[in-house]
C-alpha cells in the first residue's frame, strides 16, 4: 500500500511500514511545515492513505468536505506508545485494501 506520513507522524511508525515493504512518503523528508490542506491534496492526488496524529484533518474531511482516500488517526497514550508502530503494521496486514 502506498501511506503518506504527516509531520505529526511518529518517524517509527514511517520505518516499521517500510520495513514491511509498504510505499511510505514523510512529510519530514522533503517538506517543512507544509498546510493541512496540502498535505490533503497529496495525499489524494496520489492515492496514499494519509497517518498523522492531528485531529484537524477529520475537520477538513467532515466540515469542508476535503477530497481523502483514507486517514488513519494515531492517538497513543504515553503508556503503550511503544506498541504504536506495530500496531499499525498489524492494521495494514489486517485491513489491508479495506483501508
Amino acid at each position: 500500500m502506498n501511506f503518506l506520513a504527516d509531520e505529526s507522524c511518529d518517524f517509527g511508525v514511517v520505518r516499521a511500514l517500510r520495513e514491511a515493504g509498504h510505499d511510505v512518503l514523510a512529510v519530514c523528508e522533503f517538506a517543512k511545515r507544509m498546510l493541512d490542506q496540502e498535505v490533503m491534496n497529496l495525499s489524494a492526488r496520489e492515492e496514499r492513505v494519509l497517518i498523522t496524529e492531528d485531529k484537524d484533518f477529520g475537520q477538513l474531511i467532515f466540515a469542508h468536505g476535503s477530497p481523502s482516500r483514507a486517514i488513519i488517526l494515531t492517538r497513543y497514550p504515553i503508556t503503550v506508545r511503544q506498541r504504536l508502530s506495530s500496531d499499525i503494521v498489524k492494521l495494514v496486514q489486517q485491513k489491508g485494501q479495506a483501508l
